[in-house]
């Protein structure tokens, strides 16, 4: 398959699906883990997952230039892509194992937890090699995405079930049913991806990729320098600190979703350059971003128990971060565009000197201002206003960290218009507004549900509430079932490649 042979809609609706059903599968997990394990050890599960992303800096370094060169059919370079990140992890993995008995030390977790967090090594493997098939998938078939997503998650909910509930492994079994989903993942997209793992490596690739990750190693060292903030919090904040603010990230983590129906735009652009497609790709974004926003700040209280019912109370921080996703999902569309539509890199040879004054380099410098302007805030207000009082320093972080993303959008808004006019569709908008607002005003007048059953099911009303009162004032809306059903339909007959 081709890159203009990428349909938008078709592949953002497959992704966007799959993420949805993988809300299902990823709260059932999220219930498994929450419900199994005490307080201490939930924090602890976070943790793991917080240290091993500083060892997954990489990871989507390399992907980043072997995608452009998958879109520009550069034969070879899904096998050159795989291979040069495989070697990373294997590094990476190397230098977690030498160092995390040292960082457990720093922060006072007990040895008792050290092969648990040692079994994270596979992981980070696996990390890199999803990270790059991934993006040569993007490139080509990016519904193949959807598909691995639902393989993994289907197999992290019944090994964890099984581990945890019926093995009474917890902590443990949390993370080996991460990493055997993680592993079937990695099969199902080595399978998908067969044909072209048999061609020839290319080390010319790797070079000039090396080359011009400079700027991505700059780019995600910042990014990683700003998730420091979580480590303050689980060092400053007190016992369930880290957990209140994990569980609700993964709660608003459905308003990210959205972004998945764009997925195929950034390769899209970069193939064709159809600004047609930036205004249909943002429609698509905002008609689920939108009222996914406004149901997480009607009814907080009710979604913040749905994990753990000791997070009563803690409604505030999940609406911060229900409005720090949303401006979350418009960064990443206005990313894409820039990506997208960058050319710096489309002669044979990367020149840094041209990346250093490119767009780009700019959109890799804002993870340094949100963090100078996130990390001293966040120590002070820690250690002096909301040391060990949990809910407090859940709250305050995610308020700072939302408040430096709103101020690198505007930023990267500002970089965006001066490169291309992006027709923002302020009509569509505003009818995706007024009936996300009679939805959000239902759910808020409504009594607000503690059991979880009720709870998904008042959601579901919610959602059914939106998209009948925008189908009835919305055409294109009306029009979309037909249209996705259509795609379907002519996928079916489609032969990939």
């Amino acid at each position: 398959m081709a890159t203009k042979d990428i349909r938008l809609q078709y592949s953002g609706f497959v992704i966007f699906s799959a993420k949805i059903v993988s809300v299902l599968t990823g709260l059932v997990f999220q219930f498994i883990v929450a419900r199994a394990l005490n307080r201490g050890e939930y924090d602890l599960w976070f943790n793991i997952n917080d240290i091993a992303n500083y060892f997954v800096l990489l990871s989507g370094v390399l992907p980043f230039w072997a995608m452009r060169y998958v879109t520009r059919d550069k034969e070879g370079s899904v096998k050159t892509g795989l291979f040069a990140n495989l070697t990373i992890s294997a590094v990476a993995s190397a230098v977690y194992i030498l160092l995390i008995p040292t960082v457990m030390s720093a922060l006072h977790v007990g040895l008792f937890y050290l092969p648990t967090y040692l079994l994270v090594a596979i992981q980070i493997v696996e990390v890199h090699s999803i990270a790059i098939m991934e993006s040569c998938l993007q490139a080509r078939i990016p519904q193949r995405v959807g598909y691995g997503l639902l393989v993994q998650q289907f197999c992290k909910v019944v090994l964890g079930y099984v581990l945890i509930v019926l093995f009474n492994q917890l902590l443990l079994g949390a993370v080996v049913a991460t990493i055997a989903a993680f592993a079937l993942q990695t099969f199902y997209y080595v399978r998908t991806l067969f044909h072209e793992l048999r061609k020839r490596l290319c080390v010319a690739y790797v070079r000039e990729w090396l080359k011009g990750s400079l700027f991505n190693v700059y780019n995600v060292i910042g990014n990683q320098i700003a998730a420091y903030i979580f480590i303050m919090l689980f060092a400053y904040g007190g016992d369930g600190a880290r957990g209140i603010l994990g569980a609700g990230a993964i709660i608003v983590n459905v308003i990210t979703y959205s972004s998945f129906l764009s997925f195929a735009l950034y390769p899209k652009l970069l193939a064709e350059k159809k600004m047609d497609d930036v205004a249909s790709a943002m429609k698509m974004v905002l008609m689920f971003a939108i009222p996914l926003t406004v149901g997480a700040l009607a009814i907080p209280d009710s979604y913040v128990t749905l994990l753990r019912t000791e997070n009563a109370g803690s409604g505030p921080v999940l609406m911060v971060l229900a409005v720090d996703s949303f401006v979350m999902v418009i960064s990443g569309f206005y990313s894409s565009v820039l990506y997208g539509m960058e050319n710096v890199d489309e002669g044979s040879r990367l020149s840094l000197r041209h990346l250093a004054k490119s767009r780009l380099f700019i959109a890799f410098s804002l993870p340094y201002l949100h963090s100078a302007i996130t990390l001293p805030t966040a120590f002070y207000i820690l250690t002096n206003y909301a040391q060990n009082q949990p809910f407090q320093a859940a709250l305050y972080v995610s308020a700072i960290n939302a408040i430096a993303r709103f101020s690198m959008f505007i930023i990267l808004y500002v970089v965006v218009r001066g490169m291309v006019r992006v027709h923002i569709p302020w009509r569509s908008i505003s009818k995706y507004v007024l009936a996300a607002a009679v939805m959000g005003t239902v759910l808020f007048l409504i009594p607000h549900p503690t059991r979880k059953f009720t709870t998904l099911i008042e959601t579901a009303a919610g959602g059914l509430i939106y998209l009948g009162l925008l189908m009835a004032i919305d055409k294109e809306a009306r029009r979309l079932p037909r249209d996705i059903i259509g795609e379907f339909r002519h996928k079916q007959t489609a032969t990939e490649s």
